[in-house]
């Protein structure tokens, strides 16, 4: 119901306000670019919905509307007089035209999606008005709001006063609500009867406002901070060479705009954007250098691109940042204190450690305000990652915002009520597709920076603007440990499949690439392929973009990510080939092999001992090893398997082949539906494909309470943000089993016990293949699948015989431990290569090799494997699919256990080569030793500046202190540490890393001389 003041506030708004919702006549049979003749017969009335809108049928249909106007003398009795007419629309629609009798004057879309345009018609003349509008394609269209308005400053027109008005009646009820009355009364003698004469009663508003002015000078105590923005995704709707397009009109409309309101300071983030525009653009990159150097454009561009920061891994975040703070710090001077990322989908744990290492002070995002189920309580507050580093953390306000007084100060007062502070950072700009500040916003701002009131108002930059609130804090900021878990998208952790297997194999192979190479470069002499690598790592980068690596982009988007992951898939295999093949001709040949015969090198990229089954084509042969004995083997269709035991860490073990194969024969199998070891015995049900029973040997221990790898799948429908959310009721709609079509004995030998499964699931064929590997104490499950379903989620799905006290789940250079009881908030959670469950006994370990999203319970673990949005790709993730996903029962802890171990072999596994050997190096051997067994490498690499510096980036992975020792065959010894721009530390070496710490280090040859080895 409304109050005698907002009676009063809306009849003064009806005074200079046309609302033309009703006038329009539609057409939807004119597909045309031009307007329709006035006359034209297919014009009829458009009819309002009941929230007022026109509306119109989605899937990219065109709407043309029409309406000829004749402007007013006055409304309500209130003459116009000279006030300035305005035409206001606001609309839904995926592209919207305006034309001004038959002249195109203004265009726009989903997110520049509102206008106001100067009308310079006389009253009386007529203005022929028509939109053409383009339905999104996955919603209906609308034409939300249309409307004329009068404005006037000298004396400010009845409109703007009814505004002021409610801006005031806000303030009093919420900080003085005794005097709400006083208003009330004062509004009770505006002369209604005498607005037809506009002189007298324009004298008796602006007699009103001074009566008001003592109850509106407290808010003049206030402040709103402005800063231009305009977020750009680098791709979405759009294909990236509009997204370039976009960053141009963008950026030479803020430059432009600064020349007639110098006031304005703009912010932008993504050093991609700049090196794009400093190749292409070189005039404009120039003038933004010198924006920047005036302190008119602020340079937000810690991280390469707005990265997604749930399914990345840490050294793509310390990428992220060291490609971003290296480029700032090259071409504006400093590296940037802030890290901008308001629509990534949620933020690791580790983030604030990382971004520290990389000179940024501050975190900003506003997407926790979209929360579907809690408020994330902090507005400002200390961010800790686990390591104990904390950073500055800023919840901002909604991106993409007009100047719109009444939200404004509602947003204020919601940050006082979390802060305690007066001012608060108003972001202003068209966003999105870009767009940033308009004339009309910004002409607005100054109109209200004269109003008494309203707070001040003032450009600033966020960097400065949060310095102050850090200084002005009444006492010490709220601290939040651990991730910043995202209560929405859930449904991108699995979306678009495609994307998290190439980002995951990428950030394999950029590791491995970089290792082998300095190690090549090191002792044998083969140049680094800087180049190569830096344009592979920021292709890599790119693809990681917030809407890119998620799969929420339209199709065109992911054909360009695809032939990217492809060049940079073989670039990397290139790179770390041939570093393998000079790694391998420096080793001395096994002294037992027989001259002539081919040689085998097995190469193992982790720091630990590995033993697995490996393949490589060729003829049938025997294999043997460094030490002349025999190794068992399988051929099969070209390809030669044998296993390499106990290959050493960060080192690799000699092989040769020998004409007389040793063959793993398999044993008799008595049992056609069971595979053993040492370690796991396993059933697999004939009649269902599925696991019927896991027992852990070594605990004596059945796993699983019912069948496992169970193929659960549910109607997923019904969400806006299609690829974006899972239909958080998606278990109320269960779709039936999966069918067994077919069941048969793969074995490889005794190598490997395999049993493939070929199970029907609605129109989708998923062939699994479980399989044991002779030494080894996980169950592999090797998947492929047609995929050929609709608004569909699928999980693998394990029921378990143990009440698990404990959930572990990996994230990027950490692991979360939580309770099995997920928050209700929490039903679908974010993890790199494992989550396990235990109790006090053991637990159950769930490993994969590219996915991404699991949930559990006390009593249940779960994989989620495929979903199929159909927005903004209606083909998303059909077709074929390639993955494996692993099974580790384990007794004692996942620390006991080594179970960050079984992640990082499942992805990276070992890699075996061809090989002459006739170098000096043992045929056997380490390059490199961390010492600790907590210590997990991230990176190897030549300096970026310096190619006698070597870089060695590791982290502790168990919640516990590790000491690095570090030996290399090649002489080098730690010389300092340095941040993740590669920069010295002030502090010498100190080899000890805390709990969960990253740590870098400068590495150089102690004798230069030395360091090859012919």
């Amino acid at each position: 119901m409304r109050t005698p003041i907002s009676q009063a506030i809306q009849r003064l708004k009806d005074l200079v306000r046309l609302d033309l919702q009703s006038g329009w006549r539609q057409s939807l049979h004119q597909p045309t670019l031009t307007p329709p003749p006035r006359d034209h017969p297919d014009w009829l009335g458009a009819p309002l919905n009941p929230q007022g809108r026109i509306a119109w049928p989605g899937g990219s249909r065109v709407l043309w509307l029409y309406q000829s106007l004749s402007l007013p003398p006055q409304i309500n009795d209130y003459p116009l007089g000279d006030l300035q007419c305005l035409l206001s629309l606001t609309w839904w629609a995926e592209r919207a035209a305006v034309f001004l009798n038959g002249q195109l004057v203004q265009e726009g879309d989903l997110f520049d999606c509102s206008t106001r345009l100067t009308l310079h018609q006389q009253p009386g003349e007529r203005l022929d008005v028509a939109l053409r509008l383009v339905s999104p394609s996955h919603d209906q269209g609308a034409l939300v709001a249309s409307s004329l308005v009068w404005e006037g400053d000298d004396p400010p027109d009845p409109g703007f006063v009814a505004m002021e008005l409610a801006v005031l009646e806000k303030y009093l009820a919420r900080f003085s609500p005794c005097q709400l009355t006083f208003l009330e009364t004062q509004l009770a003698r505006v002369p209604w009867d005498r607005r037809g004469v506009k002189a007298g009663f324009d004298k008796a508003l602006g007699e009103l406002r001074q009566e008001l002015a003592g109850l509106a000078a407290p808010l003049r105590q206030w402040q709103v901070s402005l800063l231009g923005h305009a977020h750009l995704d680098l791709a979405w709707l759009w294909p990236v060479p509009e997204t370039w397009r976009a960053a141009v009109r963008t950026f030479e409309s803020v430059l432009s705009l600064q020349d007639s309101f110098p006031e304005l300071i703009f912010t932008h983030s993504s050093p991609v954007l700049y090196e794009w525009l400093e190749e292409h653009c070189p005039d404009l990159f120039s003038r933004i250098q010198g924006a920047v150097a005036e302190k008119r454009w602020e340079v937000a561009a810690g991280l390469w691109v707005e990265p997604d920061l749930n399914l990345i891994d840490g050294e793509s975040m310390v990428r992220q940042v060291t490609y971003g703070q290296r480029y700032v710090q090259a071409k504006f001077g400093r590296p940037s204190p802030l890290a901008w990322v308001p629509d990534s989908f949620g933020f690791g744990a580790q983030v604030p450690q990382i971004l520290h290492q990389g000179k940024i002070e501050v975190f900003v995002t506003q997407k926790l305000r979209w929360n579907d189920t809690t408020t994330f309580p902090y507005s400002l507050f200390r961010w800790q990652a686990p390591d104990g580093t904390e950073i500055l953390g800023y919840m901002s306000a909604l991106i993409g915002q007009g100047v719109d007084p009444e939200k404004m100060v509602e947003y204020l007062w919601e940050w006082h009520s979390q802060t305690g502070s007066r001012e608060g950072l108003w972001l202003v700009g068209v966003g999105d597709h870009g767009g940033g500040p308009t004339r009309d916003m910004l002409e607005t701002a100054r109109r209200w920076q004269s109003s008494p009131f309203f707070p001040e108002l003032e450009f600033t930059s966020a960097y400065s603007y949060l310095g102050r609130q850090v200084d002005q804090a009444p006492g010490p900021l709220p601290r939040w440990s651990g991730e910043l878990y995202l209560e929405f998208h859930r449904g991108c952790y699995t979306t678009h499949a495609d994307q998290k297997y190439y980002n995951r194999y990428c950030e394999g192979l950029l590791y491995q690439a970089e290792l082998y190479s300095s190690l090549a470069t090191l002792l044998t002499g083969l140049p680094y392929p800087q180049a190569a690598l830096d344009l592979a790592w920021k292709q890599v980068l790119f693809n990681q973009f917030h809407d890119i690596l998620p799969g929420s982009a339209i199709p065109v988007v992911f054909e360009e990510a695809n032939q990217t992951w492809k060049v940079v898939t073989e670039s990397l295999q290139q790179i770390q080939s041939q570093a393998l093949g000079h790694l391998g001709s420096a080793l001395a040949a096994p002294a037992a092999c027989p001259a002539g015969a081919g040689q085998l090198v097995v190469f193992n990229s982790l720091p630990w001992p590995c033993t697995q089954v490996v393949q490589i084509p060729t003829d049938p042969a025997g294999v043997w090893d460094h030490q002349g004995q025999a190794v068992p083997s399988y051929w099969h269709a070209g390809n030669l398997y044998f296993l390499a035991l106990a290959v050493p860490g960060l080192g690799y073990r000699s092989f040769w082949l020998g004409p007389d194969p040793v063959l793993a024969n398999p044993a008799l199998v008595e049992y056609p539906h069971r595979l053993e070891n040492e370690y796991l015995l396993v059933e697999i049900d004939p009649t269902t494909g599925e696991i019927a029973s896991l027992v852990d040997k070594r605990q004596q221990r059945q796993i699983l309470e019912g069948p496992g790898n169970q193929l659960q799948a549910f109607r997923d429908s019904g969400q806006y943000w299609d690829a974006w959310n899972i239909d958080p009721q998606y278990a109320d709609h269960p779709l039936p089993a999966a069918v067994l079509e077919g069941l048969e004995r793969l074995d490889q030998g005794n190598l490997a016990q395999q049993i493939q499964v070929r199970r029907r699931l609605g129109n989708s064929l998923f062939v699994q293949t479980y399989r044991l590997e002779q030494t080894s104490p996980l169950l592999q499950i090797l998947t492929q699948v047609d995929w050929q379903e609709r608004h569909t989620l699928v999980k693998a799905a394990f029921p378990l015989s143990f009440e698990a006290t404990t959930a572990a789940r990996e994230v990027a250079c950490t692991t979360i431990t939580e309770s099995p009881d997920l928050d209700p908030s929490r039903w679908e959670v974010p993890a790199l290569r494992w989550v396990d469950l235990s109790d006090e006994q053991g637990g159950l370990s769930l490993l994969n090799n590219c996915k991404y999203g699991y949930d559990y319970q006390p009593r249940q673990l779960r994989l989620t494997l495929l979903r199929s949005p159909t927005w903004p790709d209606p083909e998303a993730d059909q077709g074929q699919h390639h993955f494996t996903y692993a099974l580790y029962p384990h007794p004692g802890s996942w620390q006991a256990a080594q179970v960050v171990r079984q992640g990082y072999e499942l992805n990276r596994p070992l890699t075996v080569v061809t090989a002459t050997s006739e170098g000096s190096l043992p045929s056997d051997g380490q390059f490199l030793s961390l010492g600790s067994p907590n210590l997990v490498p991230m990176a190897f690499k030549q300096a970026q500046d310096n190619p006698d510096t070597w870089i060695l980036r590791c982290y502790e992975c168990h919640g516990e202190t590790a000491t690095l020792e570090l030996h290399t065959v090649a002489g080098l010894e730690i010389t300092k540490p340095v941040d993740l721009l590669e920069q010295p530390l002030p502090s010498p070496p100190e080899l000890t890393l805390s709990p969960w710490q990253i740590k870098s280090f400068a590495c150089e040859a102690v004798d230069q001389t030395q360091s090859r080895i012919s």
